[in-house]
């Protein structure tokens, strides 16, 4: 039980890392992941997170603490337990985010993660069915694709967008975010295309790489200040692993704050209230949690939707035999389908709301949808200033931390989504999606656009995350950061973080392809390092 590297977590990063590094034959591997194999076919049919995100076998399902930003609720966070991780149970959306958000955490004080380092490793891993050119890359593992769906009322809500003057952007992971149009997904051929099946599924036969399914890391093994090893459990029984190399968590922006906790590396008062010794001193730990905060206006409509199309016993048997014929039709469905990128303010240098556009509705994203057609049209603050922490509920793995997403904690972040809720109104206000609305379901008419805390509140009362927690174990120089920008752990050698954590600020997107960049630029500072 001794490996050149020890890999904790095989999500999106730590399968790219498990790829790359186990790519020399010459170094040994071990990947850990908590969860099982990633052979429930749901994880493979695009539209089974449906029934994924409800799956304790495959879902970790945290749920944070009761948040004075959402008056007081508590919302479910969903994160995936099986190979693959989170891209294995998300909506499959394919976003990069701004170049400015790279430039940004090089002015952080971290050099190598401007856009322009950062570029070419987006393009190495992406296999676009666009082909390549000096902003997409063709050749690489992960399959990258248009959306084959067609929905009448979300082609209709992109052409009242550009009715109402916004610029339709054929391509927003291209040279310009800014725009409207549809969604690139990680699936190709009717199939969804994780971490696991791009990188860990051509690697797995290496005889230098060793998976680890089922088990969970409690904490990591120091000596002398450096990281030796991993203690966790695995179907009941304690394993311990040990490195020769590296320790390289990949466990997430929960999971790995938890661990470098559970290890005695953090805030030495909060880690004594649970009686764990303090190895080393890192107050960051935990600290700036970042995520997506959605408002979810709906609409009834008069065109067909999921909610109704996808309904009795006939529609399922037809929907099953089209995707099984032809791997198309609604099972191909992604959690959205049309995108906007848009400025609510003029004087804004790029983008600072995203929709999320949805031919369903539901109370909320993890449960049944309406028994009437509708629509949903999400939007979200893209850079929000809220931050929050995760923290200990106590000294054992078992017990899942302390989630406090501090949401709406700031003027800025509360005129954005409000903002935002009154810039989807106007575009559904235009042609041709207004022909289509019966009524303005939520927030309604009680709620007009000029009540301001009338839409704020229901914002607090309804809204939920997109799934893209981020920021607990910052990358920087300042006291507060926990890895340097070769994401080597502060103080302790041996021991890296390389998954969404490290982010030091949340990027103006969905960060599932930013984890995965994450993932292969830590593999190639790591393997940098070897040959020094």
């Amino acid at each position: 039980m001794e490996f050149d590297f020890v890999i904790v977590g095989a999500g999106s990063a730590g399968c790219v890392l498990a790829n790359r590094l186990s790519a020399d034959p010459s170094v040994s591997v071990a990947l850990i992941e908590a969860g099982g194999r990633d052979d429930s076919p749901w994880i493979h049919v695009p539209v089974g997170y449906f029934k994924t995100i409800k799956d304790p076998a495959l879902n970790w399902m945290y749920r944070t603490e009761a948040d004075k930003g959402l008056n007081g609720r508590s919302i479910n966070w969903p994160r995936g337990k099986t190979l693959g991780g989170s891209s294995s149970i998300n909506g499959l959306l394919y976003v990069r985010g701004q170049p400015q958000d790279y430039d940004r955490w090089r002015q952080m004080g971290n050099p190598g993660w401007g856009w322009d380092d950062l570029l070419p490793l987006f393009k190495r891993s992406e296999a676009w069915e666009g082909g390549a050119d000096p902003v997409r890359g063709a050749g690489g593992e992960l399959s990258v694709s248009r959306s084959r769906q067609s929905w009448q009322v979300v082609d209709a809500w992109v052409e009242a967008a550009r009715s109402a003057g916004f610029p339709f952007n054929p391509d927003y992971n291209g040279t310009e975010q800014e725009g409207v149009g549809y969604f690139q997904l990680t699936a190709r051929n009717g199939l969804r295309c994780s971490s696991a099946k791009a990188f860990l599924k051509p690697a797995r036969f290496r005889p230098n790489l060793k998976i680890f399914t089922h088990m969970q890391v409690d904490s990591v093994e120091l000596e002398a200040g450096r990281a030796i090893a991993v203690r966790g459990r695995r179907h009941g029984s304690p394993l311990r692993i040990s490195a020769r190399r590296e320790i390289i968590l990949s466990a997430g922006a929960i999971g790995s704050p938890q661990i470098l906790m559970l290890s005695g590396i953090g805030e030495p008062g909060h880690l004594a209230e649970h009686g764990i010794s303090l190895n080393h001193a890192l107050p960051g730990v935990g600290q700036n949690l970042q995520d997506h905060l959605q408002a979810r206006p709906v609409y009834r409509c008069t065109a067909p939707t999921i909610n109704t199309r996808t309904r009795g016993l006939f529609n399922q048997t037809r929907i099953g035999m089209e995707y099984l014929i032809s791997r198309s039709g609604p099972l191909t469905l992604a959690a959205s389908l049309g995108t906007g990128f848009l400025k609510t303010r003029p004087d804004l240098e790029t983008p600072d709301i995203q929709f999320h556009i949805q031919p369903f509705s539901a109370n909320n994203p993890t449960t049944d949808t309406d028994d009437f057609d509708a629509f949903t049209a999400s939007v979200l603050q893209l850079r929000p200033e809220s931050t929050g922490e995760i923290r200990l509920r106590s000294a054992h793995i078992e017990d899942h931390p302390l989630i406090h997403p501090n949401y709406l904690s700031t003027p800025l972040d509360q005129q954005t989504i409000v903002e935002g809720i009154r810039l989807a109104r106007r575009i559904c206000r235009h042609a041709p999606v207004a022909d289509l609305i019966i009524k303005e379901h939520a927030p309604g008419n009680a709620v007009p656009d000029e009540d301001f805390e009338g839409l704020l509140n229901w914002a607090r009362d309804t809204s939920t995350t997109i799934y893209h927690p981020t920021g607990t174990c910052k990358m920087g120089q300042d006291p507060m950061a926990v890895v340097d920008e070769r994401l080597r752990v502060r103080g302790i050698d041996g021991l890296r973080v390389a998954d969404a954590s490290i982010m030091p600020s949340i990027v103006s997107g969905n960060t599932n392809a930013p984890a995965i960049m994450i993932g292969e630029k830590a593999s190639d500072m790591i393997r940098e390092d070897m040959r020094t």
